[in-house]
């Protein structure tokens, strides 16, 4: 077998995302016989068909999908090969690229931030603030390399591993002059029959997941009517009168209307955190995340 080549490898990559030979010649700005030809040359150069195609429809085989995998790390190894080469000739130290949530960012992940830089002082922290989502794609893609992505997934992307490091309690954040805003503490089942806004599954599945089945447990679906991808955005919600939210204590400080959350056996509602990195991550990442474990 052949060689193929990175430029076939993007081409593949973005035909298997988009789905569409057309939308992926777009997207690479290539015109489409060459993008088809690329895409052949590999085929015939792995020995197998990639896509099934009809004249409606393209559709990954059962062979691109286990390509698929291979190729975006691949694509990743080299780009980051490329960045570190770049960094290198300009005298750049090693960087991490670290993902966060703003809405919970708090004075125990800056500690870990500072005592990071403390101990590795030639490492750079590159900081960006995305949904827990986005950063389990920038993950698995090598975008990122070390995500604090709040509630761990079930299922992690494969060669994500993620790490337990702190506890937040859990707030129902109740509109102003609602029957319960006065309440000290509140019970997570008289909440039942209330309307909700929260954080949409599509930005923290994880998180979403949480607090249904916190709910379950206490005897009740939530009936929500409004959904945001910020977690900001979910708290003011709130305030406006549109839903009841049950978010981190966190957010507490932007609205002030958030109150302390009990379950059954009047437990306290609380979330558990996990930060997350590639096991092929370079030494600076797994050192980041193991140093989060010994300071959490």
């Amino acid at each position: 077998m052949s060689d193929f080549s990175f430029r076939e490898l993007e081409c593949f990559l973005a035909v298997a995302e988009e789905l569409s030979f057309t939308m992926a010649a777009k997207r690479l700005h290539l015109a489409q016989p060459p993008l088809s030809r690329h895409i052949r040359q590999l085929e015939e150069k792995l020995g197998v068909s990639l896509f099934h195609r009809t004249r409606r429809s393209v559709s990954v085989t059962d062979a691109g999908e286990a390509f698929r995998e291979e190729a975006r790390e691949i694509l990743a190894r080299v780009r980051r090969a490329g960045e570190a080469a770049r960094r290198a000739a300009e005298g750049e130290t090693e960087q991490l690229r670290i993902g966060f949530v703003s809405a919970v960012l708090s004075q125990e992940m800056v500690g870990v931030f500072s005592r990071f830089r403390e101990s590795f002082p030639e490492i750079r922290l590159d900081l960006r603030d995305r949904l827990p989502s986005e950063q389990l794609r920038g993950l698995a893609d090598g975008e990122l390399d070390v995500g604090f992505i709040g509630v761990a997934p079930e299922k992690p992307p494969r060669d994500v591993i993620t790490k337990s490091w702190m506890r937040e309690s859990l707030m129902a954040f109740i509109p102003p002059h609602h029957r319960l805003s006065d309440r000290k503490t509140v019970s997570l089942s008289t909440l039942s029959g209330e309307s909700f806004v929260a954080i949409s599954s599509e930005a923290a599945q994880a998180y979403s997941s949480l607090v249904r089945n916190l709910c379950s447990e206490e005897g009740f679906q939530p009936r929500i009517v409004q959904e945001a991808s910020r977690a900001q955005a979910v708290a003011a919600m709130s305030v406006t009168g549109s839903g009841i939210a049950i978010l981190p204590a966190s957010l507490h400080r932007l609205t002030g209307n958030g109150i302390p959350l009990r379950l059954s056996g009047n437990r306290k509602a609380t979330v558990e955190y996990s930060v997350a990195a590639r096991q092929t991550s370079g030494p600076g990442a797994l050192s980041f995340i193991e140093q989060v474990g010994e300071s959490s």
